[in-house]
């Protein structure tokens, strides 16, 4: 659980905000004003009521009956809670098709997260920039997040090579490990970890489209 304002945030929770916060977005560019609970739940093929238990718990302000919640309002809550309104300075290891996807998007920063520097081990790739960014020797991690201060670490690299630079981030005072390598990472538990296994999605969805055949 996590603890803001005395009040406990479970994990589900904070995995359905940015979800919140994403529809939210849509809502505003249409220029919807005001927003019902209701409408975020079936947006989102959510619980009603567990839309307005999320909400009250990072909203400054309660819903009107009739009129829910003021869009702009409750994105402004959602992004301070968040910290979307914080850009967060990140750093990269392995800058291969997924790594240098990443560093080629540029809506991180609306999420306030900013890529500053990628490592890789490949003589053809350091030393030079891809989308603005900057390419080191993995060797130089280490001081590239002290000399920047870096806090947030994201591993693109091969499985086999995962936990060696997960050990070299938190050696170098990474505190939080963003990890699209399908393997598990053995981390101090004072580091937040994030796993991110693409291959695991892809075959839930497989399932999902086999499922969907044999019932139609």
């Amino acid at each position: 659980m996590t603890t803001i304002d005395n009040k406990d945030i479970s994990k589900a929770t904070l995995n359905r905000l940015p979800s919140y916060l994403k529809y939210l977005y849509q809502l505003d560019k249409l220029n919807v004003a005001t927003v019902s609970s209701t409408t975020i739940a079936n947006g989102l093929n959510l619980n009603p009521v567990q839309v307005r238990k999320d909400i009250a718990l990072v909203s400054s302000v309660a819903g009107k009956p009739k009129m829910g919640y003021v869009t702009k309002e409750i994105i402004a809550d959602l992004e301070g809670f968040l910290g979307y309104n914080n850009t967060h300075d990140a750093i990269l290891v392995g800058v291969g098709g997924l790594g240098k996807a990443f560093l080629g998007y540029g809506g991180f920063e609306n999420y306030g997260l900013n890529i500053v520097a990628a490592f890789d081990n490949n003589e053809k790739l350091v030393n030079t920039k891809i989308n603005g960014k900057p390419v080191y020797d993995v060797s130089k991690l280490q001081s590239i997040v002290a000399r920047f201060n870096i806090q947030i670490g994201i591993i693109t690299v091969p499985s086999y090579a995962a936990q060696e630079v997960a050990d070299r981030m938190v050696a170098a005072g990474i505190k939080a490990i963003w990890n699209f390598a399908s393997v598990h990472l053995n981390i101090p538990s004072d580091v937040a970890l994030k796993n991110e296994d693409l291959a695991s999605s892809l075959a839930l969805l497989s399932l999902q489209i086999q499922s969907n055949r044999k019932d139609g």
